[in-house]
């Protein structure tokens, strides 16, 4: 892959959920079970979404952790409880009139690989497994949960010099 190429491309990032935007553990209580995602990442995707960029989640899981926080972000599109993530890659696209090579997509573990190879750049966070970083064209240097999210996000804006402009609104 060549990066520059690629990330020139780049209009829409998908990100699974558990494992990329969280760091793949779960705790079950009485009620619900319980996760937690990086506020730094959340704050990334509102980042990229002002800029221009869509958004979007395709996980297996389907549960009311993973509906409250992409609610809360924002996403253009969400698909949860997709044992097919390849079929709902494609659904995706076809809803949202995007091209798979104006597509990130960030994953962690095998359920991903096909969609990673399918999408213009295909991510893993730093502790996928090993099959998933072997398909990967990047890896982060961040694991899930703890800032690979924004660790991309930061770098396709500075790479599409949209950088400075996102940062704006926080400087003096």
């Amino acid at each position: 892959m060549n990066w520059p190429e690629a990330v020139s491309k780049i209009t829409t990032v998908i990100l699974d959920i558990d494992g990329v935007m969280t760091d793949g553990r779960i705790g079950y209580g009485d009620h619900e079970n319980m996760k937690f995602f990086s506020i730094q990442d959340g704050h990334a995707i509102k980042m990229a979404i002002k800029a221009g960029y869509k958004l979007g989640v395709i996980s297996g899981r389907a549960d009311a952790a993973n509906k409250r926080r992409t609610e809360e972000l924002g996403f253009h599109f969400v698909c949860l409880g997709e044992a097919n993530k390849l079929e709902a890659l494609h659904r995706c696209l076809n809803e949202n009139n995007l091209e798979a090579d104006e597509c990130i997509f960030m994953g962690d573990d095998v359920i991903d690989i096909k969609v990673m190879k399918s999408v213009g750049i295909g991510v893993a966070v730093h502790n996928a497994v090993d099959e998933v970083k072997a398909h990967a064209d990047v890896i982060t240097k961040a694991c899930g949960g703890n800032g690979a999210v924004r660790e991309i996000l930061v770098r396709l804006m500075k790479d599409q010099e949209r950088w400075d402009e996102a940062m704006q609104a926080y400087l003096p």
